[in-house]
């Protein structure tokens, strides 16, 4: 198996990177982008029948929509997604490296503190995004019909009805973040040691970003639940003409989950979102991983033959 340099980064340019992060985004979401739609779709079912599972979501999606509607989103998505990866991934490489040339590269709350202010700036920049992303999922909109329509938003709401649902993506993402980059970082270390391996080998990568993306989708799931709570009511309004509800908080919508199906609640989907995190974290990090290797050899073979 391919070994991969644990400082490679120090060989790559941000453009290299950039290039090594999208990789990994676009052949995820390829394969997962119908799983938003049936977390959304799990969601509001879970709230009515406890007998629903991930199959009957599947099925009720297609007959409603048909299978395309699956990839119906992909276009925006890969509109949202790939920013996000490239400014996440890279602003982490860049921010642990500062970190480690500060306070030594030993320091185990780098990861946490990388992970956070990376992933903190990503939300507030691709946020505005997330209503592209939204409406082109649950509405067949043509380009020109979803311009009109935020140009509406824009001007009955202002420009921060943009950003709206940025505070519960910050709850879910940022501890996400903070607690997937720490695990990752020393199931690395941990597997490397295990196996002898003096550098992570593509194995090591694939299945430290699985078990890392596992826990932190764990630790997330009910701020995870409150955003697809209100995607969900966002697709009811749109799709089955149901008057959408005023905006409420994050803390106020969990109180109501709470009431309305206990504390088990706010880990309904906690399934289906499994099946899409732990694959993503594990396609995207080794993709990343052995991109930068990739570009770090190819970039020590020109040094050595200019």
């Amino acid at each position: 198996m391919a070994e991969m340099s644990v400082n490679n980064l120090d060989n790559t340019t941000i453009i290299q990177q950039a290039i090594a992060s999208c990789c990994g985004a676009i052949i995820h979401l390829e394969l997962n982008d119908g799983d938003d739609k049936v977390e959304c779709l799990w969601v509001a079912i879970r709230g009515k029948a406890n007998k629903a599972d991930i199959m009957d979501a599947f099925v009720k999606l297609i007959q409603t929509e048909g299978i395309k509607s699956l990839w119906s989103g992909l276009p925006p998505t890969l509109i949202m997604a790939l920013p996000t990866t490239v400014i996440c991934f890279t602003c982490y490489d860049q921010l642990s490296e500062a970190l480690k040339s500060r306070v030594g590269k030993d320091e185990e709350h780098i990861p946490i503190i990388a992970g956070c202010l990376s992933r903190f700036g990503t939300v507030s920049v691709v946020n505005p995004l997330e209503l592209i992303n939204t409406s082109m999922q649950y509405r067949r909109l043509s380009y020109k019909q979803l311009y009109t329509c935020i140009s509406n938003k824009v001007a009955a709401d202002g420009w921060f009805s943009l950003w709206r649902g940025w505070s519960s993506t910050v709850l879910r993402d940022v501890p996400f973040s903070a607690t997937y980059w720490y695990n990752y970082e020393r199931f690395k270390r941990m597997m490397c040691k295990e196996l002898g391996a003096h550098e992570p080998t593509l194995f090591i990568a694939f299945t430290s970003g699985a078990a890392s993306g596992t826990i932190a989708a764990v630790i997330t799931q009910p701020f995870d639940v409150v955003k697809t709570y209100r995607q969900t009511e966002l697709w009811e309004s749109k799709t089955l003409k149901i008057p959408q509800r005023d905006c409420i908080s994050t803390c106020a919508v969990m109180r109501k989950i709470v009431a309305k199906n206990g504390i088990a609640g706010l880990f309904a989907g906690v399934t289906p979102r499994l099946f899409k995190v732990a694959p993503a974290c594990a396609i995207m990090i080794s993709t990343y991983e052995y991109g930068k290797s990739f570009f770090s050899h190819l970039n020590e073979k020109m040094n050595q033959h200019p």
